[in-house]
């Protein structure tokens, strides 16, 4: 019965479910897309390329392990494992290749050496006689350097098996001065064999002959990389690891079962920390960037979803809200005729679930091309390699089925518990006149979630870390601006009392505005909500990356004392130009630095290295405890920031056990503590022992001081194309550029989410207004002109506006100063007045659109006809 009187009335009320319709399928696709995202983070498949044709690839261990173990208070024993990614690629010893060639059912075992190799230039063999090292004039012909995103990486010759690579033009390298390239960079290039072109790799780029073109066997070319093939000795040089190997390659004998050979292989590897992979498992060996960017995702994915959820939760229960509160009178009269509390509730949930499954099926087909799109976006913004292939399951749209479903009959049964639990005598009275006061829990609810914000607020001021800040800060936000929608009736009509003067110098339609918003508050409550976490959200989201960027670069323009700054528009800037720097007259002192993440413990820190030679003259952290003089003086000490220093209580003197990029264990002395960590990292280390564990040991900039003209250092690196001398200030410049591309991937991430509450703000706005068909005709009657309604609801949008401006800036406001104490120890977030006047231009101007249109057209029926169709 409850079930047929359900689908009349969502037939016959189509314009009152439409508004929720629409919130729950935008809920529904944002779902769906995060939930794809998270799964493609869990599931994604990274196929591989370089190993093809190798059905076994041993390679090192990728992670950080740590074994806890725990006693209890029976006698028993609870023993924890947990392991974390390192960020470079950690390197296997190659006598491991012995131990493999050994092995029954094994044919050949073929090294791999993956290491740096990018091309610089190229030009006809003709404009230079031999293999120099790059230092003729590389201008007579430019080429394009691949696919620009597309990563290259330079191997010898003798792992081309695992492809496997075939000739196909040319011959093998035979001598350190020859390079194989694979045809996709010759037809990209224009190469062909005898032509030179000029590499860089890990150290000075050199200028090498174009000695062969191979390609893949079988269809299709290298399609996420480009492969350079050196000479064997060549290639150990370039990849600076003597005595390792990146992986090794292990190709059965005819007629042997690669589960099987798999078994054998561990089996003889046992003990070493050597990791065995076959099939899709070799993909991650290969693209070390596409298996850390499944823990990006999965961390990315998590958070937009449950931000989603809870944005989604605070919409729809207020869009049911405003839609009960149409159906108000249509409630109260199915109690005075004897429907029960249990039947209302009933009828509301089973309406809610009819909208819920239309609204999730269009949600969750809506979301699936959505996910793909933002899949794409991140593949192009650098998120996520092209390596990691989108997972398109089943799952995430019936989870997000699911969700729609649950959070429709919830809201509809939060919404509606009141006009159920009221008594016929007293729904009727409710349903002519608006409740003066909201119901005591709801202002309870209200409180509880107030002080839970401040105290979600209070917590971010102590928090120091991005990872952990960035979740409290927008759960913060979304927590305040559901205390707003518990408490708006209240803070509504305190509003009305604040905004009467104002609105009084607008005459009596301004007064009559007062009066509605006073009158309706819950209504107008129900308004103010979206609009309050729209703008309050929307701020948050802009203004918090500038806070910490601002922060981050004011201490490293203050710890920056070099009067000239190296950067490349490559890979980097080789040792040897700086060599080349520091011979040059005038320079006192050149300092590379190098960039990378290492583990304490199974704590991830940005991590710099530093040459030690001069460092005074050139960089001043802001020591606070020890000495740069102590930290320059041994090469296995440390500086750390005084929040590194104080999460891992060490100070000057202490040990400092860690694992560098590829996991390699270190023990270094704490020498110095700093002050300015947002601008040079939490760990400060030597630059010759961070770098020989990286996989692009190339310096990140160099720091020059002296007297020399910035024409004598550009003179000084003819022979390194592509390193250029800048400002200090442009230096600074291009890396806050750099920031704001990385600023750009949460801006997308949560921008899906600012969207979904933008429709929120236009959709209960709209049907706020088309509700009132009878109230403006009521008007009309009574004397008033279309335009003065118009006027009188213009002025209501506006002093919505106001209190929803407010309220929103307080929350973003409150947020970010806590998130600024808590990052850069300054209650000072970055505001950028254009953007924040051009946020709240923006709601206005939603605001406005979503009242005069809705208005406009509700106004175009006949006062009489209104008045008698209801």
């Amino acid at each position: 019965m409850m079930l047929r009187y359900a689908l009349r009335t969502v037939r016959d009320r189509k314009g009152g479910f439409l508004g929720a319709l629409l919130a729950l399928m935008c809920a529904a696709a944002l779902v769906t897309a995060c939930g794809t995202l998270l799964e493609t983070g869990l599931r994604g498949r990274i196929a591989t390329e370089r190993y093809a044709a190798a059905p076994v690839v041993v390679s090192a261990d990728q992670n950080v392990h740590r074994t806890t173990v725990k006693h209890k208070g029976n006698g028993k024993t609870k023993i924890k494992h947990k392991a974390k990614p390192v960020a470079e690629r950690a390197w296997l010893p190659a006598t491991i290749a012995d131990r493999l060639r050994a092995l029954k059912g094994v044919r050949a075992v073929v090294p791999e050496l993956t290491f740096l190799a990018e091309p610089l230039s190229a030009r006809p063999a003709s404009s230079e006689g031999g293999s120099g090292s790059g230092s003729g004039d590389t201008s007579s012909r430019p080429t394009r350097e691949g696919d620009g995103d597309t990563p290259s990486y330079g191997h010898s010759w003798e792992s081309a098996p695992l492809t496997p690579f075939a000739l196909v033009a040319g011959r093998a390298p035979a001598s350190s001065g020859d390079v194989v390239i694979d045809r996709g960079l010759a037809e990209r290039t224009g190469l062909t064999t005898g032509e030179r072109i000029t590499v860089q790799s890990t150290q000075a780029p050199r200028t090498y002959r174009v000695s062969g073109i191979a390609a893949p066997r079988g269809p299709g070319e290298l399609r996420q990389q480009t492969s350079l093939f050196f000479s064997g000795a060549e290639a150990e040089r370039l990849a600076a690891r003597p005595g390792q190997v990146s992986a090794l390659g292990v190709l059965p004998a005819a007629g042997t079962d690669t589960g099987r050979l798999k078994q054998r292989v561990e089996q003889a590897l046992n003990g070493t920390g050597a990791q065995v992979s076959t099939g899709d498992e070799r993909g991650p060996v290969e693209f070390l960037d596409a298996a850390a960017a499944r823990v990006k995702l999965v961390s990315m994915g998590g958070a937009m979803g449950g931000t989603s959820l809870l944005v989604a939760v605070l919409v729809v229960v207020g869009t049911f809200a405003l839609s009960i509160q149409q159906r108000h009178r249509e409630l109260a009269l199915l109690r005075t005729i004897a429907a029960t509390s249990r039947q209302i509730r009933r009828l509301l949930g089973r309406e809610a679930l009819l909208v819920g499954a239309a609204a999730g099926v269009l949600g969750a087909l809506a979301g699936l091309p959505l996910a793909a799109w933002l899949h794409s976006r991140f593949i192009d913004m650098g998120v996520v390699p092209a390596t990691l292939e989108r997972t398109a399951g089943i799952l995430p749209a019936c989870a997000a089925l699911a969700v729609t479903l649950l959070g429709a009959w919830a809201a509809a049964r939060i919404s509606g518990r009141r006009i159920a639990r009221l008594r016929p005598a007293e729904a009727m009275a409710e349903s002519a006149v608006e409740r003066r006061r909201p119901a005591r829990g709801r202002i309870a609810a209200g409180l509880v979630l107030l002080i839970g914000g401040g105290v979600l607020v209070a917590v971010l001021g102590i928090l120091h870390t991005e990872a952990a800040s960035t979740p409290v800060t927008f759960l913060a936000v979304v927590v305040l601006a559901t205390a707003v929608s518990l408490l708006g009736p209240l803070l509504v009509r305190a509003a009305a009392f604040l905004l009467a003067g104002v609105n009084r110098a607008a005459g009596h339609v301004g007064i009559l505005a007062t009066a509605n918003i006073r009158g309706n508050s819950t209504r107008m409550a129900s308004v103010v909500t979206p609009l309050t976490l729209l703008i309050g959200m929307t701020c948050t989201v802009l203004f918090v990356q500038p806070t910490l960027g601002d922060a981050a670069l004011a201490q490293a323009r203050e710890g920056t004392r070099a009067t000239w700054v190296l950067g490349a528009q490559g890979p980097g800037v080789p040792s040897e130009a700086a060599e080349a720097v520091r011979r040059t007259p005038g320079v006192t002192a050149a300092t590379e630095v190098v960039r990378t993440t290492v583990r304490v413990g199974l704590a991830k820190y940005q991590a710099q290295g530093v040459t030690t030679a001069g460092l005074a003259r050139t960089w001043d952290p802001g020591v606070t405890r020890g000495s740069i003089a102590a930290f320059g003086a041994d090469s296995r000490s440390a500086a750390i920031s005084e929040l590194a220093a104080d999460q891992l209580g060490l100070r000057p003197g202490s040990e400092l056990k860690l694992h560098l990029g590829d996991g390699t264990p270190a023990t270094l002395t704490v020498a110095a503590v700093y002050r300015r960590g947002l601008g040079f990292g939490d760990l400060t280390l030597p630059h010759d022992l961070l770098a020989r564990h990286m996989d692009n040991p190339l310096a990140a900039t160099v720091l020059v001081a002296g007297d020399a003209s910035r024409s004598e250092l550009t003179a000084a690196l003819r022979s390194f194309p592509g390193v250029a001398v800048v400002a200090p200030e442009t230096a600074d410049r291009l890396q806050a550029d750099r920031r704001q591309e990385n600023a750009e991937v949460n801006l997308l991430a949560m921008g899906l989410v600012l969207a979904f509450t933008a429709i929120a703000v236009v959709n209960t706005l709209a049907m706020s207004v088309s509700e009132r068909l009878k109230e403006f005709a009521l008007l009309r009657l009574a004397g008033a002109t279309r335009r003065q309604v118009l006027r009188m609801l213009r002025i209501e949008t506006l002093s919505v506006l106001a209190v929803a401006t407010v309220l929103g800036t307080g929350i973003a406001l409150a947020v970010l100063t806590a998130f600024s104490i808590g990052m850069t120890g300054g209650a000072a977030p970055t505001v950028v007045p254009l953007v924040y006047a051009t946020v709240v231009g923006a709601a206005a101007v939603l605001a406005l659109i979503a009242t005069a249109l809705p208005g406009r057209l509700t106004l175009k029926t006949r006062p009489v006809e209104a008045v008698t169709s209801r």
